[in-house]
């Protein structure tokens, strides 16, 4: 098992608690909009409309791990709440606020209340690669095809 550890934002509200795994097979944990005390009337997007959203979290990811933020599927589908650059990596070596860009691509306003899960965050490894510049690459059945090139539906 990996720890993650978490700090909370000054003004933050801690009885929102931290993120947790809302059943026994679910691969992330829910983040929840944490205003501070003078916006805890939430906020309102409107369509098309995008905005951070705090998690009143700061976190400390281990070294060979990064934090991937997504959307969750209910708010996705029932008012067309994304994340505009899901998934969101949070790095081992980043310490600041957690907060979550949250973009409303429905047609309708949504109201971010105070408490509400936002997201989702996953922990996941991280492999490092060596980057090497050759002359040539291998030849693969596909080759330099690109969008839709394997024919495949």
């Amino acid at each position: 098992m990996v720890t993650v550890k978490f700090a909370w934002v000054e003004g933050a509200d801690r009885a929102l608690g931290l993120p947790a795994y809302e059943t026994e097979g679910a691969a992330g944990a829910d983040l929840r909009a944490n205003f501070l005390p003078e916006a805890r009337c939430g906020l309102t997007l409107a369509p098309g409309a995008r905005a951070l959203v705090s998690t009143g979290l700061r976190l400390a990811v281990p070294a060979g791990f990064e934090v991937q933020i997504r959307p969750r599927s209910g708010l996705a589908l029932k008012h067309g709440i994304t994340l505009p650059n899901s998934p969101g990596t949070i790095d081992s070596d980043y310490r600041g606020p957690l907060g979550v860009i949250v973009l409303n691509s429905g047609t309708g306003e949504f109201h971010i209340e105070h408490g509400l899960r936002i997201a989702q965050m996953i922990v996941a490894p991280v492999v490092r690669a060596a980057f090497d510049l050759v002359e040539g690459l291998d030849e693969t059945a596909r080759g330099a095809g690109g969008f839709g090139s394997t024919g495949r539906g």
